[in-house]
């Protein structure tokens, strides 16, 4: 990695966060030289609420009360690896990550059950026998966790518990992720793997934000940034250049999302800010333009058995690729087709939902769960600030007290 290229991102990074104005959600820190180099987290809101704690205000005491409690579970945790799973990937190395299509069933039709069917929304139990993807949901869970608590605390054990799974993830010979994702959802007797499951790896996101929290820990090293930052720079040149890679870029759905917000933090992270900027300005027309309708409705999460979860969790990534628009200048929230077409729009759309004023018309199996949209109404209400977000906000339940989101939002 060209150090220069690093220090010229955190320097343009640090610049625009110092620039940007309070109603996108920040506040000046008296400290902007030492603001932490982070994406999908507000670097100012971060250090502001790091001020508040230790000049013991008592709204974030309870928030950070509960961090700590568990900061000291995830010390306890891991290391988790890919290299513990019990089945073999098709490339006879179990670096290599792997997982099972989520909502594919045995054929009952077959006598030996394959190839496998479809069950849109039904997840098959089965899944879990192969445990790459619990791991590393662990693993992303802990890190975040333990480099949040670092930060706000400064105790190096936190620190040091983080920098150890990082480096069995991703960097330590006998224990870390090859970086692709080659076998990731196969379908039995169908395929060894798919694009589709690059969404699987959308939690690195959280990942890249983790080190920027690290940094000046003496837990994470020079040496340890270098290691990470050449993982990521393999990982996204495969999803750049590989088939499965080439197939999410094309999705027109939900995946085409994560696919894009994963490209930008990555790219970010790897001080190449180009790429970023050229994916978030792409995603004007091909993500929210085909993604959202003029009347806010989501045709292609809305095909789905569970149509409201998937229409709120495109929005969510929508609204996450917004936020990094934030960091490089490029505006998705305010962003509107000649007919309307926007993710205010399909915000809008949504919200009578939420609040009971509409039955929803489409498909959702399972438990309705209103609550889903509820972040996103905070998170909008500090990018829309008129009256009716501003009225909107209001109308959602306060999260309790010992939420995380009160000390980084």
């Amino acid at each position: 990695m060209n150090r220069i290229k690093r220090l010229v991102l955190c320097l343009g990074v640090i610049i625009f966060l110092c620039g940007t104005s309070t109603a996108q959600g920040g506040v000046t820190s008296r400290e902007p030289s030492r603001s932490p180099l982070v994406f999908l987290l507000d670097a100012r809101r971060l250090q502001t609420t790091k001020e508040r704690i230790r000049n013991g205000d008592k709204n974030a005491a309870q928030a950070m009360s509960k961090l700590e409690l568990e900061a000291k579970k995830a010390i306890n945790g891991g290391p988790f690896s890919v290299v513990s799973k019990l089945a073999t990937p098709p490339s006879g190395d179990k670096h290599d990550y792997m997982s099972q299509a989520p909502y594919f069933w045995p054929n009952p039709d077959t006598p030996d059950h394959l190839p496998y069917i479809r069950r849109d929304g039904e997840r098959n139990p089965e899944i879990n026998k192969i445990s790459d993807h619990q791991n590393m949901d662990r693993m992303v869970s802990a890190v975040d966790t333990l480099a949040l608590a670092y930060f706000f605390s400064g105790n190096e054990a936190y620190a040091a518990k983080a920098a150890e799974l990082a480096r069995a993830w991703f960097v330590e010979p006998a224990t870390r992720m090859n970086p692709n994702l080659e076998f990731a959802q196969f379908i039995p007797g169908v395929n060894t793997g798919r694009g589709i499951g690059l969404i699987e790896t959308r939690g690195l996101t959280r990942v890249v934000d983790a080190i920027g929290l690290l940094a000046g820990s003496k837990a994470w090293t020079e040496s340890d940034q270098r290691n990470l930052e050449r993982w990521f720079s393999q990982f996204l040149q495969w999803m750049l250049d590989s088939k499965h890679g080439r197939d999410e870029a094309a999705a027109k759905n939900n995946h085409g999302t994560y696919y894009d917000l994963q490209i930008s933090s990555f790219a970010l992270f790897v001080a190449k800010k180009d790429l970023a900027v050229r994916t978030l300005e792409a995603a004007r027309t091909k993500r929210i333009a085909i993604q959202i309708e003029p009347d806010g409705r989501q045709p292609l999460e809305l095909v789905r058995t569970k149509g409201w979860s998937y229409s709120v969790g495109n929005l969510d990534g929508l609204t996450l690729l917004a936020t990094l628009g934030e960091r490089v200048g490029v505006d998705l929230w305010n962003y509107r087709t000649a007919d309307g077409r926007s993710i205010r729009r399909a915000l809008d759309y949504l919200v009578p939902f939420a609040f009971d004023e509409k039955r929803w018309p489409d498909q959702q199996i399972g438990e309705w769960q209103p609550q889903l949209l509820f972040p996103l109404i905070r998170r909008s209400a500090g990018r829309y600030l008129d009256r009716q977000y501003q009225a909107l906000s209001k109308k959602v339940p306060q999260v309790d007290a010992s939420d995380r989101s009160n000390l980084t939002q």
